[in-house]
């Protein structure tokens, strides 16, 4: 139960959080002081699926090296950033392993004037149209950042996550954004 938005623009990332905790079994919510979007080093993050994971991502992860010249960064996000995510949830104990298939939760990175999505799989995605979502309110956001293409970067993302909060149950205000 989330909604975090992120795009490109001119080079510069911008991800955006709600700062709703639900309990799914109880259908109960808390607004949560610690933000579901960060920055960790080279890194910008906003993450969905569990407090946990973001939590290790935020404060536990580090990347066993930069990005060398030349190298391509997709390449770099998938053989290193992601090897690295799985050694911290693995140490972290959030990772899970289920009939030989390890998996964590999606969440959204910018680097290296790039956006990310994170699945709970581990593939690495990038979209064409750069903006990305994740989260119970992800397609509702999605339909405001693809229509509202003539504002800046902080309207879009309060625009979309005001449009998920009215229409997700599972998203709720105040807002974060970050920008790399």
């Amino acid at each position: 139960m989330t909604c975090i938005v992120g795009l490109v623009k001119d080079g510069k990332v911008y991800i955006g959080g709600d700062s709703i905790g639900v309990n799914i079994d109880s259908y109960s919510g808390n607004i949560r002081k610690d933000q579901k979007v960060f920055r960790n080093g080279k890194f910008i993050m906003g993450f969905t699926t569990s407090y946990r994971m973001g939590q290790l991502l935020n404060y536990a992860f580090s990347s066993s090296r930069g990005i060398n010249e030349g190298e391509d960064t997709m390449s770099y996000m998938v053989n290193v950033f992601v090897n690295d995510v799985r050694t911290c949830l693995k140490a972290g104990g959030y990772a899970s392993l289920r009939e030989g298939v390890e998996s964590s939760g999606t969440f959204l990175v910018g680097f290296n004037g790039r956006l990310f999505s994170i699945y709970d799989d581990y593939q690495v995605s990038e979209n064409i149209d750069e903006f990305a979502t994740c989260g119970c309110g992800g397609e509702f956001a999605s339909g405001a950042l693809f229509s509202n293409r003539h504002l800046e970067p902080d309207e879009r993302i309060i625009q979309a996550l005001s449009a998920a909060e009215h229409l997700s149950v599972g998203v709720k205000s105040p807002f974060s954004i970050i920008t790399l």
